[in-house]
């Protein structure tokens, strides 16, 4: 004898529509540009259209708002930049999203170490003689970042502390609008992932002094790592993620894990994210959701330690 399920009980079918990535940055960034590598084969692995939804602004807050406001089903996610993710409440009292409480984790998608990066018509050829023009030049240097308490706002604060230059911090909307000012030679420093400005380092339009790893990069093999450039223990990296509204159903959750797992996993994806600086680095739902418990408290105290407060 068959007995029907009540509505509530039945599995929930992902996906039934379109679905859209919500990025809290501009487009151009490296947040974007990730958010862009999975969208094709994702959409083809599943035979729906997924749409970037780009909702810059108030350090990624409001795409992290947004999100919570369409229906949890899966259909809606967040691709988040980590500086976002666990900065943000560490830095705003009144933030109106918890990273624990509002959001489950779905996947990790890419690691990225970051670089050290100066307009190109910058005279100086090195990390040691940008920082000897810093010491020099009376005013100090302004460096740029994605919003006040991402992890560039963080590592320029860093950087000012260790090389005891006057930094003064100057906050965008987004890595891409910040990149812009950098290439103009409005500011003379980004410290920042390499995905978003390759294509201005291989046109000279910046240089990139330093990469913030223990190794060098094999794809920037010509950058010197920070030890190497003079600033040793000098190491930031950033990660990007996909979230979903903490009440979407846990088949659906790790339906979609299983999916972007086989898209990062793949040589196509993999082969991307080295060709721009960084990694692929796949993470379940479980394993972020720690990630996220663990780097919240982490960056609690460097964001402390290095005076970083909201601008």
């Amino acid at each position: 004898m068959l007995v029907a399920q009540p509505a509530d009980a039945q599995p929930p079918t992902w996906p039934s529509k379109r679905v859209t990535f919500l990025v809290g940055a501009p487009p151009g960034g490296t947040t974007d540009i990730v958010a862009r590598w999975l969208a094709l084969p994702l959409s083809q692995a599943i035979g729906q259209p997924i749409v970037v939804e780009n909702r810059p602004g108030a350090s990624g807050n409001i795409g992290a708002e947004l999100c919570l406001q369409a229906p949890a089903d899966g259909h809606t996610l967040l691709i988040q930049y980590s500086g976002y993710h666990v900065g943000n409440p560490n830095l705003y009292k009144n933030l109106r999203w918890s990273p624990l409480k509002d959001f489950t984790g779905v996947a990790m998608l890419v690691r990225a170490p970051h670089v050290i990066a100066v307009p190109g018509k910058l005279a100086a050829q090195s990390l040691q003689q940008f920082v000897d023009y810093g010491r020099a030049n009376g005013k100090g240097l302004f460096y740029g970042s994605s919003g006040g308490g991402s992890i560039q706002h963080i590592a320029g604060a860093l950087f000012g502390q260790a090389t005891r230059i006057n930094a003064m911090h100057v906050p965008y909307k987004g890595a891409a609008l910040a990149l812009n000012d950098l290439v103009n030679g409005q500011i003379d420093m980004l410290i920042t992932t390499p995905p978003s400005l390759m294509g201005h380092f291989a046109g000279g339009k910046v240089k990139l002094l330093a990469y913030t790893a223990a190794k060098r990069h094999p794809m920037l093999p010509q950058v010197p790592t920070s030890a190497e450039a003079g600033l040793p223990g000098y190491e930031v990296e950033s990660w990007f993620a996909a979230f979903a509204p903490a009440a979407t159903p846990k088949p659906v959750v790790d339906r979609i894990s299983t999916e972007m797992r086989k898209i990062v996993e793949s040589a196509a994806f993999r082969k991307r994210a080295e060709e721009q600086g960084s990694f692929a680095s796949y993470m379940n739902p479980a394993a972020l959701n720690e990630l996220v418990k663990t780097e919240l408290v982490a960056w609690a105290t460097v964001m402390r330690n290095a005076n970083v407060k909201l601008e």
